[in-house]
């Protein structure tokens, strides 16, 4: 979230699109309806209708996978109305810069298109540039080649009729929720998004919200109180866990894995340090050298930072997706792998097409499952259409310590680092994440020790100790405080830094204080400033807030945010140039005469002196967005699993770059499988299932799997209502209970009707008795090129009754 969970209360218009927050984010939702009782209006756009819409002041109803159309509809209606916001948009984005003649799109395709490779070489969408090396502008808007006239062009083809023929919401709905939040593109007032899996599980996921962040920029609205582009996360420390490195591609506070070819420190930091000529641009990864030897230095205290950085693993710099999941499976399911330590995971029930993930799982030597309980995943071998004597694979269970029984640190959507306490100890022999860590670097160094081995340094020279604290017979164990204490990270040595002097041992006030030559440790660059001399801020429940911060809720002694306790980023871009708030009764920050009031500023500099998207190389908000593996700017298409051979929009009927299996068939209109078909959560149950499915009084509301499926396509199947049926796509197949429903209605797209069904995703084989199979045993093998994640949102299946020997 650029904003954060009570700051939904500031908004006048609030778009809740690709998620169901009052079902399956409530906390989130009571400060939506606290803006809605102050005169906001709350539009939900979803495939269902949901307790989310009942509540809405707009309800439309679109295809799932068709977000893009009529996100690109908004942008079209904004651009040919004028309903943009002028000033901000001129001063604070990209709108004004002059694109390369190299540029073009055509039948769906960028400039630059490699269909051997499916890949696009972005050199082709590059600015064009001043004697200076700055990108040209026209602050006119009026050159053919800027940005703004780019993306009229663009989305000039996106007209109601043609985004309507496409996502099924008729023209009155999308012309209603085009002036609903077109309304909001004025400095006095604020709209926000609340997104979630519903965007970004597609292969356009990540261009879904590109739309979105476009919309927002047009209007004015990043930056400010009530508005922002905001991720609802699936659980409470998915951000801390993308912060720190999850994703195979970057390291701790989004720093870059490196790639084969990078063979020094000097060499990954300058292919990763955006250069900018322009002085009033912030420009702040300039400062990438200084994090990057922090993180090291955290990891390998002993060792210079140009020499441990060759510990660090690389991805091969050509096919570097392939360490994304849907390929690790892939190749798993060819025999590739040896063993796999599955780390609180169950992807036999959360993987796509789970039938290929389950039988992949017994191609392997070994298997470590770690969880709170066995799952679809430990036991794999005794599942389904498993014959246990020809399974391979010796498998290990180890039970890992509950959130309740170790402390810690989560960070919330809202990048709000809270700590939690140890509320009773685990059961005995059972260890925590951090404990079992610990123990496994130890053996591995004493084995090493023991046996020898190639390259024993990465492991044998880590400084894992420094998250621990030694027992009174010099033990080591993992300390979850000591952790927090080196993810702020402390100097090594004595040294000045900005005119001040800090003791070896100190902790580090802020990463502006972090250095490039060793004397400076950080785990998390992001995450510096969150344990300082003063202690774990993550700790602080101080309710208090000047006058100026009581106005939005701000609440800055209450736990800790990151960056340095900012709780909306980009904050400069709420005031104009001079430093005066845009909306003066709603001010984030101001400025008065000396500093910035109110939030922490996103840079301490004087009004007008920087640009404020202060981390992008040119200062300015990208309306073109040139790094996106896909194409600068969001272009509808069609899920890879779809009802059409053609669409509205072009040539060009699949993100040419998504990531797929050649070999593996897509059902595309195919009679076969005609309904459109979704996962989604329900409340009582969460994730997999793995920890719900055990609770019996949950059992007892949700009991089994079942298929939400629409009157119209009841009657078209004969189904009756709790009907056991079958649900089949072209992977495998399930039996659900049919939920006829008016929550799902069929759909008029390119002039046919098209029917959509929707199923839940936390049921699996263990657990309950006669409780039904994951979901993901029907979908696809498909998923966005910038993030590997799968397109669990959109896809093709059959429903047919259930009959004597179906699964």
């Amino acid at each position: 979230m650029t904003n954060h969970w009570n700051d939904l209360q500031n908004s006048d218009c609030i778009l809740i699109m690709g998620s169901n927050p009052a079902e399956n984010h409530p906390i989130s939702f009571k400060w939506v309806t606290k803006a809605q009782r102050a005169g906001a209006k709350v539009i939900h756009v979803d495939p269902r209708f949901t307790r989310t819409s009942a509540r809405s002041d707009m309800y439309a109803a679109l295809r799932s996978g068709t977000d893009i159309a009529v996100l690109g509809g908004m942008i079209n209606y904004i651009l040919q109305n004028k309903k943009y916001f002028t000033e901000y948009m001129v001063e604070y984005t990209n709108a004004s810069f002059i694109v390369g003649e190299d540029f073009d799109f055509k039948d769906g395709l960028f400039t630059g298109f490699d269909p051997a490779t499916r890949s696009y070489d972005k050199s082709k969408w590059s600015f064009e540039l001043d004697s200076k090396g700055n990108p040209k502008q026209d602050k006119s808007l009026a050159h053919p080649r800027s940005v703004f006239q780019i993306m009229k062009k663009h989305y000039g083809r996106y007209t109601l009729d043609k985004v309507s023929s496409m996502s099924g919401v008729s023209v009155q709905d999308l012309k209603e929720l085009y002036e609903l939040y077109a309304a909001t593109g004025t400095a006095k007032k604020a709209g926000t998004i609340m997104y979630a899996m519903g965007w970004t599980q597609h292969s356009v996921g990540v261009q879904n919200i590109r739309a979105m962040a476009i919309i927002q920029l047009m209007l004015g609205n990043m930056g400010v109180a009530g508005g922002g582009v905001n991720a609802l996360r699936g659980e409470c420390n998915v951000q801390g866990s993308t912060d720190y490195a999850l994703l195979y591609h970057i390291l701790p506070g989004y720093l870059k894995t490196p790639l084969a070819g990078q063979d020094t420190l000097e060499q990954y930091n300058k292919a990763f340090t955006p250069v900018s000529n322009d002085p009033k641009s912030a420009n702040w990864w300039s400062n990438y050298p200084k994090y990057s030897a922090s993180l090291i230095k955290a990891m390998y205290e002993n060792d210079d930072p140009k020499d441990a950085y060759n510990y660090l693993p690389r991805l091969d710099s050509h096919k570097a997706s392939q360490y994304s999941w849907l390929p690790l499976i892939d190749r798993m399911a060819d025999g590739k792998f040896s063993g796999a330590l599955i780390w609180g995971m169950n992807p036999a029930c959360s993987g796509s097409d789970s039938e290929k993930t389950r039988k992949a799982l017994g191609k392997l030597d070994w298997m470590v499952n770690v969880n709170l309980f066995t799952c679809e995943t430990s036991d794999f071998w005794k599942g389904p259409n498993m014959d246990p004597k020809s399974v391979k694979t010796e498998t290990f269970f180890l039970p890992c310590a509950s959130a309740i029984e170790k402390e810690g640190s989560v960070s919330n959507s809202g990048r709000w680092m809270q700590w939690r306490y140890k509320a009773q100890e685990p059961q005995d022999g059972v260890l925590t994440d951090g404990h079992y860590f610990h123990e496994l670097w130890e053996e591995l160094v004493h084995l090493y020790e023991e046996e020898g081995g190639v390259y024993p340094e990465p492991i044998t020279h880590l400084t894992f100790n420094r998250m621990c604290e030694a027992d009174e017979n010099g033990k080591y164990h993992f300390s979850a405080q000591q952790t927090a204490r080196l993810c702020n990270g402390w100097f090594t040595r004595d040294v000045e830094v900005k005119g001040k002097k800090f003791k070896k041992g100190q902790q580090v006030p802020s990463f502006a204080y972090l250095q490039d030559d060793g004397s400076t440790t950080s785990g998390n660059w992001l995450y510096c400033n969150s344990y300082t001399d003063e202690g774990n801020k993550a700790e602080r429940h101080d309710s208090t807030q000047t006058e100026e911060q009581a106005r939005i809720g701000l609440y800055p002694n209450w736990t800790w945010c990151w960056p340095v306790n900012r709780r909306i980023i980009y904050n400069r871009a709420s005031c104009d140039p001079k430093g005066n708030p845009w909306n003066p009764e709603k001010a984030v920050i101001k400025w008065n005469g000396e500093k910035w009031i109110g939030d922490v500023p996103d840079g301490g500099w004087a009004p007008g002196t920087k640009h404020p998207f202060i981390m992008l190389k040119h200062g300015m908000g990208q309306l073109f967005g040139p790094g996106r593996v896909d194409g600068p700017l969001p272009e509808y298409y069609e899920p890879l699993e779809c009802p059409v051979e053609t669409h509205a929009f072009s040539k060009q009927l699949h993100n040419p770059t998504a990531v797929h299996f050649e070999d593996e068939e897509k059902a595309v209109a195919d009679e076969r499988f005609p309904f459109v078909a979704s996962t989604y959560r329900v409340t009582e149950h969460w994730q997999t299932g793995s920890m719900t499915r055990w609770m019996s009084w949950l059992v007892e509301t949700e009991p089994q799997m079942f298929v939400e499926i629409s009157p119209q396509l009841a009657k078209l199947r004969g189904f009756e209502n709790g009907e056991k049926v079958v649900v089949e796509s072209v992977r495998g197949s399930l039996w659900a209970i049919a939920m006829v429903t008016d929550r799902i209605q069929p759909y008029k797209i390119a002039g046919k009707e098209v029917h959509m069904v929707g199923m839940p995703w936390h049921y699996g084989w263990v657990t309950p008795k006669d409780g039904g199979d994951s979901a993901n045993l029907v979908t696809p093998n498909v998923g966005d090129p910038n993030t590997g994640i799968p397109e669990y949102k959109a896809f093709m299946v059959n429903v047919r009754k259930w009959k004597e020997g179906d699964a």
